[in-house]
C-alpha cells in the first residue's frame, strides 16, 4: 500500500484513467468503514482511502479533540483489505492559501442535524470538495448512516464533478446499533442503551410499515427513547428523497440525534 501526504504526489503516482474507487473517512476505522471499501474493491481496479479529521466540520473544539484516532490500527486494517493507496494530508494540505474552509448552504437546509451543528454541513463540503477537485476518482463511497451529508453532497458538489457518488447501507452490531467511531467513547452500558433505542426505532418503523396512520405514535417513541439517553436533539420523519416534511408510506425515513454522557449520536433508518 502506498502512502501519500500531499495531493502533488499522489497525482504524480496514480493513474486517474484507471478505475479508481475513493473511499474518505476520518479513521478509527470500523466494519461500516470496511464495508464502504470492499465495496469500492467489487466496483473499482484499484482503491484510495484518505484519513483527515476535518476541523471545520467540528462547531466544538473539545469534539474534534477527543474525537478518536488510531492511525496504527487502521493502517494495519487498510493493509489486510489489501488497499492499494492511503492519503493522510495535513490541515494546511487541504485548507492552502485561498481555500474555502466552508461553502455556504440554503436556509432550507439548515434542518436535523445542520439545525443544530451550525457551521458543520458548510464544513464538510468544503472538505469534500477540495478532495473531489483533487482526486479525479471514478467513484466515491459514502454511507447512509450519514444520510443528510450525503444528500448536500449530491445536491451542491455533483453538478461541479465528474466523480460518481456511491452510497452504501448502513453497517449494524448484532442489536441493530448502527457503527460508529464515536461508540469506542461509550461504556458497555451505554452501549446496550444505544442498542435499545435502535431497536425501538426500528419497531417504530415496522408500525409504521403496517399501518401508516401509527405515524402518529411519534411522541410515545420520543418519550421511551429520551429514557434510554440524556438528551435528544431532534426525532424526526422527512421524505428521503427531498428531506422535506411532505412524506408518503412509500418515502418516510426517520432521523434521530440524540446525546449519552456528552456523546453525540445520529441515525437513520
Amino acid at each position: 500500500m502506498k502512502i501519500f501526504k500531499s495531493f502533488k504526489i499522489l497525482n504524480k503516482e496514480i493513474d486517474f484513467n484507471e478505475s479508481i474507487g475513493f473511499v474518505p473517512t476520518m479513521g478509527t476505522l470500523h466494519n461500516g468503514h470496511l464495508s464502504l471499501i470492499k465495496v469500492a474493491k467489487k466496483k473499482s481496479k484499484k482503491v484510495l482511502v484518505s484519513i483527515f479529521i476535518n476541523p471545520t466540520q467540528f462547531n466544538n473544539k473539545k469534539d474534534f479533540l477527543e474525537y478518536p484516532r488510531n492511525i496504527n490500527k487502521d493502517i494495519l486494517a487498510l493493509k489486510k483489505l489489501k488497499v492499494n493507496y492511503l492519503f493522510l494530508p495535513h490541515k494546511n494540505e487541504i485548507y492552502k492559501k485561498g481555500t474555502p474552509k466552508k461553502i455556504n448552504i440554503s436556509l432550507n437546509d439548515k434542518i436535523l442535524c445542520s439545525k443544530y451543528r451550525k457551521g458543520h454541513f458548510e464544513g464538510v463540503l468544503a472538505v469534500v470538495d477540495r478532495l473531489m477537485s483533487e482526486i479525479r476518482a471514478k467513484y466515491i463511497f459514502f454511507g447512509e448512516k450519514d444520510f443528510q451529508q450525503v444528500y448536500l453532497i449530491k445536491k451542491y458538489l455533483k453538478k461541479i464533478h465528474k466523480t460518481k457518488i456511491i452510497t452504501c447501507k448502513t453497517i449494524r452490531n448484532k442489536n441493530k446499533l448502527a457503527l460508529s467511531s464515536r461508540n469506542l467513547l461509550l461504556s458497555q452500558k451505554l452501549i446496550s442503551k444505544c442498542e435499545q433505542i435502535s431497536k425501538n426505532l426500528f419497531h417504530y418503523k415496522n408500525k409504521i410499515l403496517k399501518d401508516f396512520k401509527n405515524i402518529v405514535l411519534l411522541n410515545e417513541y420520543k418519550l421511551k427513547i429520551m429514557m434510554l439517553c440524556d438528551k435528544v436533539e431532534y426525532f424526526e420523519i422527512r421524505n428521503s428523497i427531498n428531506l422535506s416534511k411532505r412524506f408518503s408510506k412509500k418515502n418516510f425515513r426517520i432521523f434521530i440525534a440524540y446525546k449519552q454522557k456528552g456523546i453525540r449520536l445520529i441515525d437513520n433508518i
